[in-house]
């Protein structure tokens, strides 16, 4: 094996195969070796020896073993949260009402016998993949844990008082929106099954909320996959199941938190205030007064940005990151960015890895210097940047703002970039004979959340916004900004980064226009000297005032 960073240092071909070869000596990334789970089959005590990722004394197992339904024989395993984990759940018991990282899935079906076949095939898959069997535990706890279940059902619930004269659907959305519906994570599974009847479309309707802490978007994929297969009776074509617990101790016996410390001081060490744009700076909503925008790029655009990646050796998540560094440093008057950026989690977790179940994504900062730097020099710069984060990609976010020059608890950025390879599939999709799917809702607790959709050959921007900001036009500001980029790098002459102005050209047109109807009055006294002049006829006349406090012309 070699480093991962290896690959996206070199991501043509023939780059690769001569670091291989010159790196043939180097040092090579190795799998952790994870000790495996003590607790025997049958088991209905357990020891402390038996729990081998995390130290729990006695009292705290007995306290486990209490709070889980059916007690110590229904324990498989028991260990740490992985690092998004430990921020969801952070964020999870801050709100009282609803939670943000609770995400809805609607579904469509012909028949109640198809419904309820869905939900028996859905148990099956939980009985195959510990995560989808497991429970978070903290109170009495020196840290959080999870808990694996042997056995844990999902079991169908019906809503009440549905009014038929009015869209079904739609209250069946109500009544798990994020803004006031909540799972309790402490249960296994972390997934409900609410389902309605739609006399007039005579539809069978589910919803399927299910909390982020076990579940990432290719989990969610891979249970769609899991579950067909079952369906068609293909069975014996499912996978074998990769334990989350391997993920687990990889992240965790992996690279040090010295070595993660190390490398995060040196990035933000010097990082004395959050990065806020357009002052946005609540990380701790719930997404309720967030509001969505999408726009797909132009086919001629994506070409572009395709082609000037290749050329200059860089991925086009790259250019997607720089734009998004400009759009934040004008929307903050910085040329010195930081946000987050979210990170797959698959790329050093082990053997079996892309084929694991579970949280594995994580969020981690990035940081853009701009400035009067060329663009082809910001590109390798955040290339680079991203590049070394790769090693650090198992990190927690609290360890990476605690390296920083902030004062305790503020927030080191609001805003965050998702680069994520997504098939194109639309509402309405039939994924399985006589089912369809109606649509997802997912959120998070940044106020800026930007997505971008590398459907294969195009691009579509996903802008999920607080309020007043307008989603679409952070869309508008995003596609300027890769306009530039890919247009600076096109040319022979290279051209500062800071001349790249992301505002649309309706707005430039606008400003102009705006301009134009300005009269110059070159005989107007500056500011100061009309204040002067103020002082001196009425210097008892109050000049500011703030709060309690008043002064006097005379005694500014």
């Amino acid at each position: 094996s070699v480093q991962v960073r290896t690959l996206f240092q070199h991501p043509q071909l023939a780059a690769f195969a001569q670091a291989l070869v010159q790196g043939a000596d180097g040092p090579k990334d190795r799998e952790v070796v994870v000790p495996p789970n003590g607790i025997p089959e049958g088991c209905t005590a357990i020891e402390p020896q038996m729990v081998t990722l995390i130290e729990l004394d006695a009292q705290q197992i007995e306290r486990i073993e209490s709070a889980v339904q059916g007690g110590a024989s229904n324990i498989r395993d028991i260990y740490p949260l992985a690092p998004l984990q430990e921020g969801m759940l952070f964020h999870h018991l801050l709100q009282t009402e609803g939670d943000a990282y609770v995400t809805p899935l609607g579904l469509s079906f012909d028949s109640r016998q198809r419904l309820e076949r869905f939900i028996a095939s859905f148990n099956q898959v939980i009985a195959r993949h510990d995560i989808l069997r497991t429970a978070v535990l903290w109170e009495g706890l020196k840290e959080p844990v999870q808990v694996v279940q042997r056995n844990a059902t999902l079991t169908l619930q019906w809503l009440q008082d549905v009014d038929m004269a009015n869209d079904v659907a739609g209250q069946l959305a109500a009544h798990v929106h994020p803004s006031h519906y909540r799972i309790d994570v402490r249960e296994a599974p972390m997934i409900r099954a609410i389902a309605a009847h739609d006399d007039r479309s005579n539809r069978w309707l589910l919803q399927l909320p299910s909390h982020h802490l076990v579940l990432d978007h290719t989990t969610l994929d891979l249970l769609v996959e899991e579950i067909a297969l079952i369906e068609q009776g293909r069975q014996a074509e499912l996978p074998e199941p990769v334990p989350f617990r391997r993920f687990v101790g990889q992240a965790r016996l992996g690279v040090s938190q010295a070595e993660h410390e190390a490398f995060f001081r040196r990035m933000l060490g010097d990082v004395d205030e959050p990065t806020a744009p357009f002052n946005l700076l609540d990380v701790q909503g719930d997404g309720t007064r967030v509001h969505e925008a999408k726009l797909r790029l132009a086919p001629e655009l994506a070409q572009q940005v395709r082609r000037e990646a290749q050329r200059h050796g860089v991925g086009a998540a790259t250019l997607f990151h720089l734009a998004w560094a400009l759009v934040l440093g004008k929307a903050t008057g910085k040329d010195d960015v930081v946000f987050g950026t979210v990170l797959f989690g698959r790329m050093q977790g082990g053997q079996g890895t892309d084929r694991a179940w579970g949280m594995f994504i994580n969020t981690l900062p990035v940081r853009v210097k701009l400035g009067a730097r060329d663009v082809a020099h910001c590109v390798k710069q955040t290339h680079d940047a991203l590049t070394q984060l790769l090693h650090h990609e198992h990190a927690s976010l609290a360890l990476a703002q605690r390296c920083t020059a902030l004062p305790g608890g503020a927030p080191l950025f609001s805003a965050l970039l998702n680069y994520r390879y997504t098939q194109e599939q639309a509402e309405g999709t039939l994924l399985l004979k006589g089912m369809e799917v109606l649509g997802a809702d997912e959120r998070t607790n940044y106020p800026l959340t930007l997505s971008i959709d590398d459907l294969g050959e195009g691009f579509e921007l996903v802008a999920q916004i607080h309020e007043p900001v307008n989603a679409a036009y952070v869309c508008g500001l995003v596609r300027s900004a890769l306009e530039g980029i890919v247009d600076a790098l096109a040319k022979p002459v290279a051209l500062p980064v800071c001349e790249i102005d992301p505002m649309p050209a309706e707005e430039k047109q606008q400003l102009a226009a705006w301009s134009a109807r300005v009269q110059d009055r070159g005989d107007a006294e500056p500011l100061h000297r009309l204040i002067e002049r103020q002082a001196e006829l009425h210097p008892e006349s109050p000049a500011l005032s703030f709060e309690a406090q008043t002064l006097a012309y005379g005694e500014l």
